[in-house]
Formats: structure tokens, sequence, C-alpha cells
């Protein structure tokens, strides 16, 4: 497994993580203490800020979870990957792609993600 697959399950293993704990060391094995995180709907910095985006994300689709789609493709120090967001039937009402960069570590240092399908209102 590359640095870049390793990140992304990690970053999956957060969004995916039920209770705070889990969610704030998932966090913190996934991302830089400094992570940034900008999508159409939340611009945050910090675990903490994330931790709480992936908290709301799970508030609003409750028992849903987050699946890569695909293989994630990187170079240097950057990668991207396509994801959905499962509800316990199999239906997807939302899917996405990000773009990360890592840090030397590994960690993810910045999130850009998209949204290319959301639930009508």
């Amino acid at each position: 497994m590359t640095d870049y697959q390793t990140a992304v399950t990690r970053y999956f293993e957060a969004w995916n993580a039920t209770d705070a704990a889990s969610r704030a060391t998932a966090v913190a094995q996934a991302c830089t203490e400094d992570v940034t995180y900008t999508d159409p709907v939340a611009d945050v910095q910090g675990q903490d800020g994330l931790a709480t985006v992936i908290a709301g994300a799970q508030q609003q689709f409750p028992g849903f979870s987050f699946v890569l789609l695909g293989t994630v493709d990187a170079h240097h120090h950057i990668a991207r990957f396509g994801w959905e967001l499962r509800a316990p039937d199999g239906s997807a009402p939302v899917a996405g792609f990000d773009a990360v960069t890592l840090a030397e570590d590994g960690r993810i240092r910045s999130v850009l993600g998209f949204l290319d399908r959301v639930p009508a209102a």
C-alpha cells in the first residue's frame, strides 16, 4: 500500500468513526494538527474543525458510511479520489471528489472537496 492509499484509508476511517473519541483519534491519525478542509458547505482549519464537520455530516446522514470509489490517483504530495455517502440500503444520495495534499509524515495537510451529487432539497 502506498503512502497515498494509507492516507486516504485513514481519512475514510475518520469520516466513518461514529463516536467523538474515536473520531478525534482517527482525525489525528489521518491529518496534521493544522489541516485545512474546504468544500462547498464548510471551510475549517485544525483537527477539531474537521471533526466537527464530520460529526455534522453524520448527524445529517445517520447510519450512512463514506466509501472510496475507484482508486486513488496521486503524484508528488497530492492525491485525488472519488467517494460516495452510502445509506444502509446501499443507495448513495451524495457523491463527490476530494483532492488532498500530504505532509512529510504522510498525514493529510489539506483537503479540497467537491460535491458531484447531492439530494434534492
